[in-house]
């Protein structure tokens, strides 16, 4: 069994560092509330250590060929293909999930690590015409500079190949602030990316809360791009803090995403990606489909399918349980305050609806699978993203309506529709405001050579993990080279 540290410390300039100061958060096991290990409890001295250590080694970073950086890249996932199971064995151990779901989301990161490590023989510029005579017009990319790369819990070494991969291939070097929730994840990691002969100050990794670590972090100057998964409150102050000094940035923001089940679907299928959409990974999702629209014609068989389908999960951390804990106290606790609300407003809780406590969940921070019927369009629980194994059933008469209160949402990330109609399949994919959509399917499992994000309220715009993250990463330079025949 991996051991897990005794003390979590920053990575700086190639090396595991303590803070400047001696101040330390506790880390808790979500699934049985025992306390893991210490971690260091970062501020702005220690962010301003890391930028200086990712400053200085830009230049020669920036320099190594493309391919190069691919090279050592792949050498990467080829480690974590060797080390799979101690990743999975951490992200099991920070985020409280069973080892099955540990190792399947280490996998992705894995297949991700492959993705990006084999962009490096394309890395997309481009090659056009001009108007005048000998004469050759070219799109090249360079290196952004130095990347804020923050992270949330949800999928913890997902999130970091997520960012830490096309950053570094562009040829960036990087600061990455870890979770509180999942700090040594990032760690080993960037151990990982030294093995594999990423130069010291490339990738550094820096521990503490959002307000001492994470706002110094966005508002240095040296720092040249911040790239966000997180909160749309968040998002929005470090759009603002970076605005000011016109820091590129890429937010991922949330999603209150709809799951519409029309008259003519399989109804049993669509039941089994409405649970999976709803509570995998405990809901902790930004694609989570977290509403689901059912034409009355079919809603109450619907609904019994899945009642029928919840009481078969099971909830825990062991080989074979469904989902687990959500990640910390605050979290839950935020969680039944506002299930508590919306059964006060009306509402009718048809399954769940409580923290699990008997003796397989003693301590741990468990949320039963919860569906809610009759909550209002405009209630909180309906309109803002809870992040936990909460999912909200609305009636509606046809496909109009659905489309109408699929949309009726401040967020915009991804949604999912279960028809065999033709029409309204593509006219929910015309119409449906959201940056993906799913047929048939669940509302979540964007793939890594496929872009993702949202509009509205779920982001500003940017898309990552696909190669249209190399908009991101890269910066775009226009070259043309004028000859003369004459002188040949």
């Amino acid at each position: 069994m991996t051991r897990y540290p005794k003390k979590i410390l920053h990575w700086i300039d190639g090396r595991e560092e303590d803070a400047t100061s001696t101040r330390y958060f506790e880390k808790v096991n979500p699934a049985d509330g025992k306390v893991l290990g210490q971690i260091v409890r970062g501020g702005k001295k220690d962010v301003d250590r890391a930028i200086t250590a990712a400053l200085k080694s830009f230049p020669n970073w920036r320099q190594t060929p493309v391919i190069a950086r691919a090279n050592i890249l792949r050498t990467v996932a080829l480690l974590m293909q060797d080390r799979k199971q101690e990743l999975a064995t951490i992200v099991h151990l920070e985020t409280g999930k069973s080892m099955q779901d540990a190792t399947a989301e280490t996998e992705g990161a894995i297949e991700l690590a492959f993705f990006w490590a084999g962009e490096g023989r394309r890395f997309y510029g481009r090659t056009t015409t001009s108007a005048m005579p000998n004469r050759t017009a070219m799109i090249i990319r360079e290196p952004v500079g130095v990347c804020g790369l923050i992270v949330p819990a949800n999928t913890p070494i997902a999130n970091v190949a997520w960012k830490a991969f096309p950053a570094l291939l562009c040829g960036n070097t990087a600061v990455m602030k870890a979770s509180k929730d999942t700090p040594y994840i990032a760690v080993l990691m960037a151990k990982i990316f030294a093995e594999a002969g990423v130069p010291s100050g490339v990738f550094n990794v820096v521990q503490g809360s959002g307000e001492e670590v994470g706002d110094p972090l966005v508002a240095d100057e040296r720092v040249n791009l911040i790239s966000f998964t997180g909160s749309v409150a968040v998002g929005k102050r470090i759009g603002k803090i970076a605005g000011e000094r016109l820091a590129k940035v890429s937010l991922e923001l949330g999603g209150k995403n709809p799951f519409v089940v029309c008259d003519d679907a399989d109804l049993g299928k669509a039941a089994e990606f409405a649970v999976l959409s709803a509570f995998s990974n405990a809901g902790q999702r930004c694609a989570s489909g977290s509403r689901i629209i059912v034409f009355a014609k079919v809603y109450e068989q619907f609904k019994k399918l899945l009642l029928e389908k919840a009481k078969t999960l099971t909830v825990g951390n062991k080989l074979g349980d469904d989902f687990g804990p959500v990640i910390n106290k605050v979290q839950m606790d935020m969680i039944l305050e506002a299930i508590a609300r919306t059964k006060k407003e009306g509402a009718t809780i048809l399954y769940g609806g409580h923290r699990l406590a008997d003796r397989k969940h003693k301590n741990g921070y468990y949320i039963a699978p919860t569906f809610i019927e009759n909550s209002k369009f405009s209630a909180d629980i309906s309109s803002n993203e809870l992040f936990g194994p909460v999912a909200n059933i609305y009636k509606v008469k046809g496909f109009e309506e659905a489309l109408k209160l699929a949309n009726n949402s401040q967020y915009g990330l991804t949604s999912a529709i279960h028809t065999t109609n033709i029409h309204r399949i593509q006219e929910f994919i015309n119409r449906c405001e959201t940056g993906v959509v799913s047929v048939n399917g669940p509302s979540y499992g964007s793939e890594p050579h496929m872009p993702f994000g949202g509009v509205k309220n779920s982001g500003n715009g940017t898309r990552e993990p696909g190669t249209e993250a190399l908009d991101v990463y890269t910066n775009i330079k226009s070259v043309y080279i004028k000859h003369d025949p004459t002188k040949v």
